[in-house]
């Protein structure tokens, strides 16, 4: 059975316990969670080591990629069937970690976030879009965070803040985030309700919402679109760096192949850390601290990468 209600941990602890009550005691439940941890849902489960997570994305008939995420005590007999099934679907597997995020949303919010991160600064929204595409994405940053919904991810950032706060710990400020309160305060909050970063004028293309200059301030110098284009790449990949750093993708393939099938990333590129690759590990470390310096400390390079630059090291497959 796979669950796929909303990013909210009582209320999937609530879906957990009900149908579980009506499984056999050999059925696999899989939580199709984007963010929350599996081993935290798995503790509403009566039977945590046939727990798993099934991440899914959308559009789920057209998406070929499925994330399992395996929780602290899910079996590996658990995990088998999971891949079988997900194999069985046509679709790709890669396992990951258990971490807030997982993998693959985890490093594509740092994508859609740092174009809102450009609204903020006043770049122009139809330039953040373009470096985007340029950039090799199949979508501009404001146009996904439409598609996915910022009421989904003001959600999603509030249940992180809630699990911090009761670990006894604090989240670093994200950039943009501010950009998705407030567009949320002018009832925005994407294309599922026809007003978000766009308008969608029914029969006709969608369209940027020419008030956007109204609400967020236009800086006065734009930046170049090579500047826009190395924020929106080297953010994405330094993340996934990161996530391969912390064993939380398994394999250098998996990073690659759940970056391109899960959110795609550059294809062109052959993945994130084919990314780092391509670019020379000395020169990504160099250039990375050069944006940090710039624009803050998010860019600031993975320790496995400035290890990897002194090195000589690649990420190999």
């Amino acid at each position: 059975m796979i669950e796929a209600v909303f990013e909210d941990r009582a209320v999937k602890a609530d879906v957990t316990s009900r149908a579980e009550a009506q499984l056999s005691q050999a059925a696999v439940f899989a939580s199709n969670t984007s963010t929350l941890p599996i081993t935290s849902l798995a503790a509403s489960s009566a039977r945590p080591a046939q727990f798993v997570g099934l991440h899914f994305f959308s559009p789920v008939h057209k998406m070929e990629l499925v994330e399992i995420i395996v929780g602290q005590q899910t079996s590996q007999e658990t995990l088998a069937r999971a891949f079988d099934f997900v194999r069985q679907l046509g679709k790709t597997p890669i396992v990951v970690q258990d971490a807030r995020g997982f993998y693959t949303s985890r490093v594509f919010s740092t994508y859609v976030m740092e174009g809102a991160q450009l609204v903020l600064e006043g770049q122009h929204p139809r330039s953040i879009e373009v470096a985007g595409l340029v950039a090799g994405m199949p979508v501009g940053p404001l146009a996904l965070l439409d598609e996915v919904n910022l009421n989904l991810i003001a959600r999603v950032q509030a249940q992180a803040h809630k699990d911090a706060e009761q670990a006894g710990t604090e989240l670093p400020p994200q950039p943009g985030a501010s950009v998705i309160s407030r567009m949320l305060a002018l009832k925005r909050p994407g294309k599922k309700e026809k007003q978000g970063f766009y308008d969608y004028p029914e029969g006709q293309p969608k369209r940027l919402w020419p008030e956007l200059d109204k609400h967020f301030t236009r800086a006065p110098e734009r930046l170049a679109q090579g500047q826009m284009v190395e924020r929106l790449l080297f953010v994405q990949a330094n993340e996934s760096a990161r996530c391969f750093a912390e064993g939380v993708v398994r394999s250098v393939a998996d990073a690659n192949i759940g970056s391109i099938l899960g959110w795609g990333f550059a294809p062109f590129h052959g993945g994130t850390l084919q990314f780092i690759n391509a670019y020379g590990l000395e020169r990504f470390v160099a250039r990375s601290r050069e944006l940090a310096e710039r624009y803050g400390a998010r860019f600031l390079p993975a320790a496995i990468l400035v290890d990897m630059a002194a090195t000589g090291g690649t990420f190999d497959a």
